[in-house]
Formats: C-alpha cells, structure tokens, sequence
C-alpha cells in the first residue's frame, strides 16, 4: 500500500517541528524537543512508532482511530506513551498526533 506511512516519513514529520533534535535511547531513534522525548521510532518494532501525549488527547486519538493508536503497555501507557502503527497512520493524523506530543513537551514561554 502506497500510503503507509515509513519510518523515513515519521521522522521527516517529528523534525519538521521547530527546534526538535534527534537522539537515541535504547537504540531506537527519538525526537526531542527542549531536551525532553516527544516520540521515537521503531518501538516496539519497525513497523511502529511512538508518541508522548497528554493521557486525554492519547484517550481520544485511540478512540478515534483504533487500528492506529494504541496505549503502551503498563505505566508508560498511563503517562501517555501511545504507539501508533505506521502502516495503518495517515500523514494528517500522524502530523496532528505528532504536533501535539510536541507541543505538550516543548519548554512553555516563561
């Protein structure tokens, strides 16, 4: 399917985003902005990603697109830890998901 979302796309995506950088934990590549992980890829396999998202936007993006996001598993599913699989994720709903895990962690203005 032409429209599956890859890795490459995710992580054009999660840098298009003001003042994010690339690192790495775990040997999965993440996306940070002011020093804190909004997402990463290739958890818990290639065929995924994750994003960071307050626990009631996470609530409602799994509501909303069930074959797309799930919560993760144990605690950090309850922090907001949501796993979205790429090949199901359109590029819209990936960006609005992504902008939001990048807005929640992004320093507020003091």
């Amino acid at each position: 399917d032409l429209d599956a979302m890859t890795p490459a796309q995710f992580r054009r995506l999660a840098l298009g985003f003001p003042k994010v950088s690339e690192g790495a934990h775990m040997n999965h590549p993440d996306f940070r902005v002011g020093g804190k992980i909004f997402a990463t890829l290739g958890y818990p396999d290639r065929e995924h990603g994750m994003v960071i998202l307050p626990p009631e936007e996470q609530a409602q993006l799994v509501r909303a697109h069930p074959k797309v996001f799930a919560p993760g598993k144990g605690a950090w599913g309850k922090k907001g830890c949501t796993i979205v699989r790429l090949e199901a994720v359109d590029k819209g709903t990936l960006q609005s998901a992504l902008e939001i895990a990048w807005r929640n962690k992004s320093p507020k203005e003091q």
